[in-house]
């Protein structure tokens, strides 16, 4: 029994010592064996490999995949005519070379993260600097974005990384100078506003004007035209008159006083005071056109 117990014990120990020296790499995943401290070999292409037992050789895996930066911290830059904005930024990075990668920066991704930011802030500080504010919040973006990649390539290849993308999320202006620009802005809005309304009540009296003119121009020429028609009616009633009358003068006589009469009696509380003899009443009593007679 004891013999069988150390084959036993002998034949797990060796399963441990044949597991131990397997390891599975992930596409994911550069692995970097150890040897006595130092780097043995980095291994780049997935699958099941073989390394010396532990203490001989030991393995350390890092991320392949793209990662992310973000800014940390949101600090004022100053752009080229000395105005304060802040900018929030990311970078895209991965590890391409795992050795220098662990030489400067260990195995923990974080440190390498935290030395990183500091540079392309600096980055950004350069880019920004030489550019007003206008060219960063409408035309430039991009021309930073590429400048601020160029100056990261030499820094990125002394860590071991790649920088594969930069970009920039958002462009503002610092909270000091927020309100005083905003101030500005509606200030600015009102002198427009007020000034199209001037434009506006200018035109509208220029309308109004030159509506009141054409009316005026109208009016007169109505009144011309009917006053000349009313002319013309006279003149035609004239000679239709004296016609009439240069046919018949004691008819004619007798139609005037018709109108006499209608035009000294057109209200009811007129009074008047006559000699019934007087011509005024010959129509009345029958004589058109001799002397009274001298009846009432």
């Amino acid at each position: 029994m004891n013999r069988i117990g150390i084959y036993v014990v002998g034949a797990l120990i060796a399963l441990l010592v044949a597991f131990s020296t397997l390891f599975i790499v992930d596409q994911r995943q550069f692995a970097v064996i150890y040897a006595l401290g130092e780097i043995k070999e980095v291994v780049t292409e997935p699958g099941l490999k073989f390394k010396l037992p532990p203490p001989f050789q030991n393995v350390v895996f890092l991320d392949r995949r793209t990662q992310t930066l973000d800014s940390p911290e949101t600090r004022p830059i100053f752009t080229a005519e000395k105005k304060s904005l802040v900018i929030d930024w990311l970078v895209k990075w991965r590890v391409t070379d795992a050795r220098q990668f662990i030489r400067n920066n260990g195995v923990d991704m974080r440190s390498v993260e935290s030395r990183l930011s500091p540079i392309v802030q600096a980055a950004f500080n350069e880019e920004v600097t030489k550019r007003t504010v206008q060219a960063m919040l409408a035309t430039d973006r991009d021309r930073v974005m590429q400048g601020v990649r160029a100056r990261l390539a030499d820094e990125a290849k002394s860590f071991g990384i790649d920088v594969v993308d930069v970009r920039i999320k958002r462009v503002d202006f610092s909270a000091n100078i927020t309100d005083s620009v905003y101030r500005r802005m509606e200030s600015e809005r009102k002198r427009v506003a007020n000034e199209l309304r001037s434009t506006g009540a200018a035109e509208a009296e220029k309308i109004r004007a030159d509506a009141d003119r054409q009316r005026e121009v109208i009016v007169a020429e109505a009144y011309r035209d009917a006053q000349k028609v009313k002319g013309e009616g006279d003149a035609r009633a004239s000679t239709l008159y004296a016609d009439a009358f240069g046919r018949d003068p004691q008819f004619a006589q007798f139609y005037r006083s018709l109108e006499a009469y209608r035009t000294s009696f057109r209200s009811k509380s007129d009074v008047m005071v006559l000699d019934p003899s007087s011509e005024f009443f010959n129509a009345m009593r029958g004589n058109f056109g001799g002397p009274p007679s001298g009846k009432k």
